[in-house]
This record gives structure tokens, C-alpha cells and sequence, in this order.
């Protein structure tokens, strides 16, 4: 019976394994209605809150509009998302030209909701292809053509590994930087480090299980924005999937579990997917900058080519010495008349970008 968590579709744009985007749609997160389209690309339904990637100027405004309270209901609105919350870039099948895709995406998807959102399409990455980059701005300009409002996206952090050791890496930070981070990775001389393979018969402990996922929701419940909750289903098809490259460091005090941290390994790249921690005693033992010189020195020890660290937290990762590259959200909105308000106000739903552009300059 053939495995329905690996999808057998070629994708453009995907720096994941078909098989976390099967685990996706075999579980996936809380209130999500996922799904496959018969040319092979995932999307989703799920009521989505419009003031949650607003500028915050802007939320404080909407915010003290009369009456919000009353109507701030009919902000949430039952939206398509065309992608997944577990990949880096929307995976869009290799065998459907672009403007097919397009023309499936405006006339087939988008009609069953009033907003669908085809969310993180790569603009020329680093991570990519030619190939894979050339499709994805052949999809982003057809899309534009058609009346999709085409928006700045998040910032993705990644490493390049051009270097040999920690030492050459922070000498390129400033001084400051370096001395706060070598003052944290004192810590690390408390913990032991252990790295297992995701199938480790280890994972087959259910009472370890609950825990490690417990350790994930600490980290949901004390982020600012909850869209996604993963389940603790999706978690243990992960933890026990043998064949899919997956790394599990764990951080160790004595005999105390302080957090973990889940990468995979896909080709010349180190994927950063999850971590759990332990509070507060992963933040008096700095687990979040620890854990990023591990993960550098595991990619640097097997000659990996890049660590790509994901979409949180941009401003720490910059300090840390990382590397950006941008994406596109493409909105379509189903009533014409909000959708050119759309467009009047799509600056207030960017930002990244432009942080991204004061950085480097």
C-alpha cells in the first residue's frame, strides 16, 4: 500500500522532502482544512484574522475605530491559503506551467472563498534553482496580470556555509556582537548536546513523545502570533519517520531535558523546523543562541552548503549574523470592490522588506 504522506509530485520551489508536506496533509495544524489539488498542490482553508501581519500603526488605528469591539469579528475571515505552514516556499508542481497554474488559481480556487492568499513565493532566492526561481516570478508576474495584489512577503534567514569555523564566523560580526555572544555560549559548558535520527527507537515512547510536544507548545503559547498549532499527531509521524533525514539535537542539564531542536538535512541544506523548550530554564541557559552555533557547527562538520533558519524572530537572527532573502504573497480578494481597497492598502500589510532594505544598507 503505497505511503499517502509522500506525495509523488515534482516540485519547483521546495527545500523540504515531499514527505513533511504529506505529514502536513495527513495532520494538519488545528482548525485547518488541508488539501491536494489533482495537479498536486497543497492548500488550505482556515479562518484567518486580517490585522495579523498589519503594521502595527495600522492595528492600533483599526483598533480604536467606534464600535470596534462589536465588529471586530468580521476581521476573521474563512480564507484558501495555497501552500503550507510547514515549508519554506508555497511547492508548486513542476508539471503545470506557470500561467496554468495561474489560471487554476483565479478561476477553480479562489471563487470558494473571499480571500485566498497563495503565501511565500521565493523572489530570486539563493536557496533555489534557476530554474525553480524562473517559474516562481513567471507565477508571480501571471498572477499580477490577472488582478492578484502582489505583496512584499517575509524576510527567510539562512547562513551561508562559506566558513570552517565558529571563529572565522563571528569574527565577521561587530565587536559588540561578538563579545554578547561569546558571554551566552558560556552556558553551553553545562550542557550536553545529543543528536538523534528521527525513527530512533527512542521516539517510539509515548510519555517522551507527550513531553517533547509539550515543550513545542510552550514555545506556541508564548509567541505573539497563533495561527498554526501543529498536533501532537503531526509531531510523532515526524519523530518516527526513519527515512526522513531528520535531526533532533537535544540539550541536556544533568538529567533534565532543557529543549530540542528539529532540522532536516536536504541536499546541501540544513532545514531549522521546530524547537521545544523548557522555561524558564532554556532562557537562563541561552538555549536559542546555543542551539544556533550547534546547528552552524553540524552543517559546517558535514559539508553542508547552507542553514536555513526560518521566519521568526528576523531582528535576532540579523544579530546572529544571518543572510535574507525575500518572498511574495499573492492576494486575491473575491469581491471586486475590497479588492481595489486592497490595493490601497496593501503597504500596511509590508514591512519586512523594508526592514530588510535598512539593514543592508
Amino acid at each position: 500500500m503505497p505511503d499517502s504522506s509522500r506525495p509523488q509530485v515534482a516540485y519547483a520551489c521546495s527545500l523540504e522532502a515531499q514527505s513533511l508536506i504529506g505529514r502536513f496533509l495527513q495532520h494538519p495544524p488545528v482548525g485547518f482544512d488541508a488539501r491536494l489539488s489533482d495537479q498536486g498542490l497543497p492548500y488550505f482553508f482556515t479562518p484567518f484574522d486580517l490585522l495579523t501581519t498589519a503594521d502595527d500603526a495600522f492595528v492600533k488605528r483599526v483598533r480604536g475605530w467606534p464600535g470596534y469591539r462589536f465588529w471586530n469579528r468580521w476581521l476573521r475571515i474563512d480564507s484558501c491559503f495555497v501552500g503550507t505552514t510547514v515549508s519554506e516556499y508555497s511547492p508548486l508542481p513542476q508539471g503545470v506551467a506557470p500561467e496554468d497554474l495561474a489560471q487554476w488559481l483565479q478561476h477553480e480556487c479562489a471563487p470558494q472563498r473571499k480571500l485566498t492568499i497563495v503565501k511565500d513565493v521565493p523572489c530570486n532566492s539563493p536557496l533555489l534553482s534557476e530554474a525553480d526561481n524562473r517559474y516562481a516570478q513567471a507565477l508571480i508576474d501571471d498572477c499580477a496580470r490577472r488582478g492578484f495584489i502582489s505583496l512584499e512577503g517575509q524576510a527567510l534567514a539562512y547562513v551561508p556555509i562559506n566558513f570552517t569555523t565558529i571563529d572565522e564566523y563571528l569574527a565577521r560580526l561587530s565587536h559588540s556582537r561578538r563579545r554578547n555572544i561569546r558571554r551566552k555560549l558560556r552556558s553551553r559548558e553545562a550542557l550536553r548536546v545529543e543528536i538523534l535520527d528521527t525513527g530512533d527507537a527512542r521516539f517510539n515512547d509515548e510519555a517522551w513523545l507527550a513531553h517533547l510536544y509539550g515543550l513545542y507548545r510552550a514555545v506556541y503559547d508564548q509567541s505573539e502570533i497563533h495561527f498554526d498549532l501543529l498536533t501532537p499527531e503531526f509531531f510523532s509521524s515526524l519523530l518516527r519517520d526513519a527515512d526522513s533525514n531528520g535531526r533532533v539535537f537535544c540539550y541536556w542539564h544533568c538529567d533534565e531535558l532543557i529543549g530540542y531542536n528539529l532540522c532536516y538535512v536536504e541536499g546541501d541544506k540544513l532545514l531549522d523546523k521546530y524547537i521545544g523548550l523548557n522555561y524558564p530554564q532554556a532562557l537562563e541557559f541561552n538555549l536559542y543562541f546555543v542551539s544556533w552555533f550547534v546547528n552552524l557547527e553540524y552543517a559546517v562538520a558535514n559539508g553542508l552548503k547552507f542553514y536555513v533558519a526560518g521566519w521568526t524572530d528576523p531582528q535576532v537572527k540579523a544579530s546572529l549574523g544571518a543572510d535574507f532573502t525575500l518572498t511574495r504573497h499573492l492576494v486575491w480578494i473575491r469581491n471586486p470592490l475590497l479588492r481595489t481597497l486592497g490595493k490601497r492598502l496593501r503597504h500596511h500589510f509590508e514591512g519586512e522588506g523594508q526592514w530588510h532594505q535598512e539593514k543592508t544598507e
